[in-house]
């Protein structure tokens, strides 16, 4: 057997009748003669289709967790906001004594004086009954951080 590259790992083949030089067995991967171990064809198809598939999978999971954290973040975003609109709403009422932080009071609709008004006493709080031009809109409480938030009557029992 000749060997025109003088190689220690390539070899001289003939393929018909036709010589072939220099096949060098450590540049490709695939057997060289059957000598070689024996292997089946990778299906490249359905192996992309398997890691879109595993990847598709993966990023609509990482999607999903995002979008929750998104809807968490809206959430507060909107409380915030809830925050800011009760805290315009005490500083447009009318009341003539001093508040404090923490403490519970409630903005009423006085329809007599066609006013908001920030009020000491709830609905039930009264001896008799409450005014009766007083519509009671809403339960508040002062902050340390000088807004208002809305608060229910279960959550301060």
């Amino acid at each position: 057997m000749t060997n025109s590259a003088k190689g220690r790992d390539s070899f001289d083949s003939t393929i018909g009748n036709t010589v072939v030089s220099f096949i060098n067995r450590n540049v490709t991967p695939y057997a060289t003669s059957t000598l070689g171990p024996k292997f089946d064809l990778v299906p490249v198809e359905d192996q992309k289709d398997l890691m879109v598939n595993a990847a598709r999978m993966h990023a609509q999971q990482e999607y999903n967790r995002i979008m929750e954290l998104v809807n968490v973040l809206q959430t507060q975003a909107n409380d915030i906001q809830h925050r800011l609109d009760i805290t315009d709403q005490v500083r447009a009422a009318k009341y003539d004594f001093q508040t404090y932080h923490g403490q519970f009071y409630w903005l009423v609709n006085d329809s007599k004086h066609n006013c908001t008004r920030l009020c000491h006493l709830g609905p039930t709080n009264w001896a008799t009954a409450p005014p009766a031009e007083y519509e009671y809109i809403c339960k508040v409480q002062w902050l340390g951080d000088y807004t208002w938030q809305e608060v229910s009557d279960e959550s301060t029992s």
